[in-house]
C-alpha cells in the first residue's frame, strides 16, 4: 500500500508541499498552539503545582502522572513534527503508513474535543448543570486550565487539518475522484460489504450504551461517576454515540455504494474521523491512568470502549482498503 499510494498521484510544482505563505502560516500556528500546553506539562514535570488546587487527585498519584505527562509531551511534540513533514518537500518521501497512521491518531484525539469543548461551554451558558450529585469532591484542575489547554487542541486541530487536507490531495488527490456510483465494481467486494455490515451490527452495543448515558442514565457507571456527572459528560456521550454513528456510515456507503450522487470523498471523510474519532478517544478513556474522578472504568464501561475500538478498525480497514485497490488499479492503467 505504501508504494502504491506515494506514486498514485504525482505533486506538481503548483502543488508542491511547503510554498506559499498560507501554508507556511498554518505551521506557524501549528507549532505556537503547542506552547501552552507543553508548557504545562513540563512544568508539572519539573514539580510545579501550576493550575493543581490543593485536594486534585492529581497530587495523590504523582507517579502516575509523572508517566502521563511525559507520554503527553511527546504526543503534543509530534503535532510539531507532522507540521513540518506536512510542509515540507522531503515530507513527500515520507511512507504513507508513516505519515497516515499519526495524523490519523491526531485526528481522533483532537476531533471529539473541538466538536465538544465549544458544546459543553454553549450547554453551560444556556443553563447547564456543574454536577447532578454530591458536589462535594475537590476539584481536579483550576478552570483555567482547560480554556487554555483545550482552546490550543482546537487550533492545532484546525490547522494540523487544513495542513493534511492540501498534503493529501497534493499527493492523493487522485485516489478520490468522481462520486460514488463511478466506483469500479472491483474496488469494493462482498468481503468488504460483509465487514460493514458486521461493523454496523457490533455497532449497536456501545451505541445504545452511549445513548443511554447521554440522555441521563447510570447503568455500568462507577459511583463516583454517576453521582458527579456533569453537563459535559452527557455532550461527550452523544457526540461519542455521533463519531461511532458516523463511522458506521462511511462505511456503508462505501461498501454497498450508496448515496451514489455523492463524491468520493464524503464517505472516506466520514470513514478517516469517524473510524479515529471512534477508535482513538475510546482507547484514551479506557487506558488513561488516572480520571478526574480518581476511579477506573467500569467493566461495561470497558466492553463499550472495547466495542467502538472494534468497530472503528473494521471501519478503518475498509478505508485502507479502498485507497490501496484505486491506487493499485491507477498504477496498472499507467503501467
Amino acid at each position: 500500500m505504501t508504494q502504491t499510494l506515494a506514486h498514485a498521484a504525482p505533486v506538481t510544482d503548483r502543488g508542491a508541499v511547503g510554498l506559499g505563505r498560507p501554508r507556511r502560516l498554518l505551521r506557524a500556528v501549528a507549532v505556537v498552539s503547542c506552547v501552552p500546553y507543553l508548557s504545562l506539562k513540563i512544568a508539572w514535570l519539573a514539580g510545579s503545582r501550576l493550575g493543581i488546587p490543593d485536594g486534585s487527585s492529581l497530587l495523590e498519584h504523582r507517579g502516575s502522572m509523572a508517566v502521563a505527562n511525559g507520554v503527553t509531551v511527546v504526543m503534543d511534540g509530534a503535532v510539531i513534527v507532522l507540521a513540518l513533514v506536512l510542509t515540507r518537500p522531503w515530507g513527500l518521501r515520507v511512507p504513507a503508513w508513516l505519515l497516515g497512521l499519526p495524523a490519523w491518531v491526531a485526528t481522533g484525539l483532537l476531533a471529539p474535543i473541538m466538536a465538544g469543548f465549544p458544546l459543553q461551554l454553549l450547554v453551560n451558558a444556556l443553563g447547564g448543570t456543574a454536577g447532578t450529585g454530591g458536589g462535594d469532591r475537590e476539584p481536579f484542575l483550576d478552570d483555567w486550565v482547560f480554556g487554555v489547554v483545550y482552546t490550543g487542541f482546537i487550533v492545532q486541530g484546525l490547522a494540523l487539518g487544513a495542513l493534511f487536507v492540501l498534503y493529501a490531495r497534493d499527493r492523493w488527490g487522485r485516489l478520490w475522484e468522481g462520486r460514488v456510483w463511478e466506483l469500479p465494481v472491483g474496488v469494493i467486494g462482498a468481503a468488504q460489504r460483509a465487514v460493514a455490515a458486521a461493523a454496523a451490527a457490533l455497532a449497536l452495543p456501545p451505541l445504545t450504551t452511549h445513548v443511554l448515558w447521554a440522555c441521563g442514565g447510570t447503568a455500568g457507571l462507577g459511583e463516583p461517576l454517576a453521582a458527579d456527572r456533569t453537563s459535559g459528560f452527557h455532550v461527550m456521550e452523544a457526540l461519542s454515540a455521533v463519531f461511532l454513528a458516523t463511522a458506521v456510515t462511511g462505511g456503508l456507503l462505501l461498501a454497498f455504494r450508496r448515496g451514489r450522487a455523492l463524491p468520493v470523498k464524503l464517505p472516506l471523510a466520514l470513514v478517516w474521523v469517524g473510524s479515529a474519532a471512534t477508535v482513538c478517544w475510546a482507547g484514551w478513556l479506557s487506558l488513561a491512568p488516572l480520571t478526574d474522578l480518581g476511579d477506573g472504568p467500569t467493566p461495561l464501561m470497558n466492553l463499550t470502549y472495547a466495542g467502538q475500538m472494534i468497530v472503528g478498525i473494521l471501519v478503518a480497514c475498509l478505508g485502507v482498503h479502498f485507497l490501496a485497490e484505486r491506487a493499485a488499479g491507477r498504477k496498472r492503467r499507467t503501467a
